[in-house]
């Protein structure tokens, strides 16, 4: 650290080492730098990438600075910063677009595949480099971040329940209305009720999907599903839920199978649960060592689309807006996803809770 310019001294939930307890740490925030800025955190919603990362599951770039779901409010920007200013409001994303790759200049920025992240690294008071979770890290007072991930917003929304847009909540909904593209009318399964898989039921409904097939495997989860908008639910413990979802449509299956689980099996439930020329919608993270096996023939003879969901394929600047929208005029209910507001030192207890599936989201409030 010696001759650097110590801007912000605060406290942020840090992961030494494979397996270690979050715990909170003094770090250190330097101060923007060109295309940066730093923001005052408001909220964080403890997500389970936060959790992979403490686990090991994402790399292995110890010390971790977590937390990526977040509004937070601008404290100070970089030289030429134009996009936002100091006391604006933001939720935070981890998908900067750079406007230049080759998915930006053929218009299709949802999926940029040079993301900015803040040049500067925040560091612990020793002067040991911290990786920011999806370049934010903001289980922190403050954190530096890139400018293209702040996208602002206004005041009146409640900020606990519309910063869960920044990562597992609008990976969700985007599933099915980004990726998905349900219309309105069409049948909709979504197998897995954890908090994307309920999203992507809330988004199913905000297109406009009249049957919503909730799969899973615990009867308190499918049943606060239906409050987000399922109309069926299945649990796959005690039914065949490729039968199960055929019965429900007809005979046929579902126009579109969101598996929000990521395994080989809930991938080959979705696959034949689906209507021929149906699709599939993969938002939940596969394992590193999972194989998949099927037919060729069968992924030729049911026609069709299998499609990945990279973040809900959001876009932040026209996404975020208009979800607010429809949960300020009551059509969507983000706040139901808020089932615990905690404080900095309680994220360890937070993800015990989100492991046992005792919660939607526990989320930080500073």
């Amino acid at each position: 650290m010696e001759g650097a310019l110590v801007a912000y001294r605060v406290q942020g939930v840090v992961v030494r080492e494979k397996f270690a307890p979050a715990a909170v740490e003094t770090i250190i925030v330097p101060d923007p730098g060109p295309g940066e800025a730093v923001v005052d955190v408001i909220t964080c919603g403890v997500c389970r990438t936060d959790y992979h990362y403490q686990q090991g599951g994402i790399s292995d770039d110890f010390p971790f600075l977590l937390g990526h779901e977040s509004t937070a409010r601008v404290a100070a920007v970089g030289p030429g910063v134009t996009e936002i200013a100091v006391g604006d409001r933001v939720i935070l994303n981890w998908r900067a677009v750079c406007g230049q790759c080759r998915a930006c200049l053929k218009g299709q920025p949802q999926y940029c595949f040079a993301t900015h992240n803040a040049t500067q690294n925040m560091t612990l008071e020793d002067g040991t480099e911290l990786t920011a979770a999806l370049g934010i890290g903001s289980f922190a007072e403050k954190t530096l971040v890139a400018v293209g991930q702040c996208t602002k917003i206004d005041e009146e929304s409640d900020a606990a329940a519309v910063g869960l847009l920044g990562c597992g909540i609008m990976a969700g909904i985007g599933a099915a209305i980004n990726t998905g593209e349900v219309t309105r009318g069409e049948s909709v399964a979504v197998i897995g009720c954890g908090g994307v898989g309920t999203a992507a039921v809330a988004g199913a409904r905000l297109a406009g999907a009249t049957t919503i097939i909730a799969v899973g495997r615990d009867d308190g989860k499918l049943q606060r599903s239906r409050h987000f908008g399922a109309t069926h639910t299945v649990n796959s413990r005690r039914e065949d839920v490729v039968e199960a979802i055929r019965t429900l449509t007809g005979g046929f299956g579902a126009d579109v199978v969101i598996d929000a689980v990521g395994t080989a099996e809930t991938y080959r439930q979705a696959f034949y649960a689906r209507d021929l020329a149906g699709r599939v919608v993969l938002v939940g993270v596969p394992g590193a060592d999972v194989r998949l096996e099927l037919p060729l023939l069968d992924v030729f003879g049911r026609g069709g689309s299998l499609k990945s969901s990279w973040y809900g394929d959001c876009l932040p600047s026209r996404d975020f807006p208009m979800l607010i929208d429809q949960y300020e005029l009551g059509r969507l209910d983000l706040d139901g996803f808020v089932s615990e507001r905690i404080g900095l030192g309680d994220v360890e207890a937070a993800f015990a809770k989100m492991v046992a599936g005792t919660v939607l989201r526990s989320v930080v409030v500073m």
